[in-house]
């Protein structure tokens, strides 16, 4: 199905503004540079060989050419899509204003600005004792922030996270992401609705791992380090998209509050609007003592903050600090985006047209015996694909297929739709679509997955995937 929308973007004076042209030839010799020159660690550009050169909306245009639906759009980061017309313009505010673009932790007009926007977004109970700080400039150090100010406000270096979690690649996020391994860090179950691992999965499931959480914190013998924090996410992201029972994220609340532990909710990518809401604890209803924002918060500019509790804000002066914690475009890009999905109420919008995806995805379901689960919340959702004919003993659903899941996301791509693998197993194709899509671009994003997905099952590769490892 066409899209609309990848017209050159309008200049100030209204004309198209096109970039540089790139030869043909010359496409695949920034990928083959690239390869040569950076790192090992590279990520995305393994899995998606295109150099964009022009973007708007869903749309990206590649520098050979062919035009690809988004829905990646930055890992969550581009709230309003590539080079929305509202965000730009608050940059070139920012830029002809003559406005210093760098400004330590001074106060500005475009911080104040941004401040006051996002405090009207935040759940009521916190803004009224909240004190925010800017952190430079990733979600990870925002993290890192949060992590150092409860240690410092409770005395405590014990941290409470979960299985699954993924927070940050520094050190201390890393400590508190599912794959690490430190000895402050105590992992608790997070629960799950596919592959529980008590076998039951649902509110039966959320309940036994709150129970059993509760136990290991009261037990003397349970060998918990004495936690400064909890910290979850109210969705996991990058472990597979698996929404948190709302009864379980009030039992997490309950639990930490009767024995003064502080709350860390990460919304770093579940934040401004993505799960239906604008900040994914409000499903529950719970208010957490710190928030850890960035992503969209920046209107696909870095920027990250935490906001806490004033109990909290024990630090002495410069006890942290960072040279990038001003970025006036950002802040004035967020600024921008804040309002344009508060004001258009993009969050109410990603409710139904998520509830509208996941309904046709859960019929594409009943015809591919491959596609395990299909989840989300709002505008951040999964399909977790699986080898039918193999189960997994330990849960008794099948095998999970993380070489088909490859298979679907070049599919995909060969089709122009850029998606995500993520999940335990790498078996979960994710779509974190822009929350301005269109009814018309999100069935032409589910016409070219279906396809793709019926392409990757007729090829033999997938067959001899192994799966995990039982």
């Amino acid at each position: 199905m066409a899209v609309t929308e990848s017209a050159p973007a309008p200049s100030r004076d209204g004309t198209a503004t096109v970039p540089p042209q790139v030869a043909p030839a010359a496409h695949e010799g920034i990928l083959r540079r690239q390869s040569l020159r950076e790192s090992a660690a590279r990520t995305y550009a393994r899995s998606l060989p295109i150099v964009p050169v022009r973007a708007r909306g869903l749309t990206i245009e590649g520098a050979d050419g062919r035009r690809y639906l988004d829905c990646l759009a930055g890992a969550g980061t581009l709230a309003l899509g590539h080079n929305h017309p509202v965000v730009l313009e608050a940059i070139r505010k920012v830029i002809d204003s003559g406005a210093p673009l760098h400004a330590l932790d001074l106060a500005t007009p475009v911080k104040d600005a941004f401040t006051t926007e996002l405090f009207a977004t935040l759940p009521r109970p916190l803004v009224e004792r909240a004190r925010i700080q800017f952190c430079s400039p990733a979600g990870t150090d925002a993290v890192e922030a949060a992590l150092k100010l409860v240690r410092t406000a409770t005395g405590r270096s014990g941290l409470l996270a979960f299985t699954g979690a993924y927070h940050g690649m520094t050190a201390g996020a890393l400590e508190a992401s599912g794959g690490a391994r430190d000895a402050r860090v105590t992992r608790l179950p997070y629960p799950l609705n596919y592959r529980c691992p008590y076998g039951v999965g649902g509110e039966r499931g959320a309940e036994l791992a709150a129970r059993w959480t509760e136990s290991l914190l009261d037990d003397p013998k349970g060998g918990v380090p004495e936690p400064g924090a909890m910290i979850l996410e109210p969705v996991q992201g990058e472990g597979g998209v698996n929404p948190a029972p709302d009864s379980w994220m009030r039992r997490m609340r309950e639990i930490t509050a009767a024995r003064s532990i502080p709350l860390i909710a990460d919304e770093v990518q579940t934040g401004v609007g993505r799960t239906g809401v604008f900040w994914a604890v409000e499903h529950s209803g719970i208010v957490p003592d710190v928030l850890v924002l960035s992503k969209a918060i920046g209107g696909s500019l870095p920027l990250a903050v935490i906001v806490y509790r004033d109990d909290l804000d024990v630090w002495e002066p410069g006890a942290h600090a960072g040279t990038f914690r001003g970025n006036q475009l950002a802040m004035a890009a967020g600024a921008a985006t804040l309002a344009y999905v508060r004001e258009n109420r993009l969050a109410e919008r990603a409710a139904l047209l998520g509830a509208r995806i996941l309904a046709r995805l859960q019929d594409l379901a009943v015809d591919h015996p491959c596609v395990g689960d299909v989840r989300g919340r709002g505008l951040m959702i999964g399909v977790e694909l699986v080898d039918p004919e193999r189960l997994d003993a330990a849960s008794g659903v099948p095998v999970a297929a993380p070489a088909l899941a490859t298979a679907v996301q070049q599919e995909c791509l060969r089709r122009g739709l850029i998606v995500e693998i993520g999940g335990r197993h790498s078996s979960v194709v994710r779509l974190l679509p822009p929350l301005t899509l269109t009814d018309e671009q999100a069935d032409a994003v589910l016409d070219r997955l279906a396809d793709a997905l019926a392409a990757a099952e007729r090829a033999p590769h997938h067959r001899t995937d192994p799966g995990p490892s039982r």
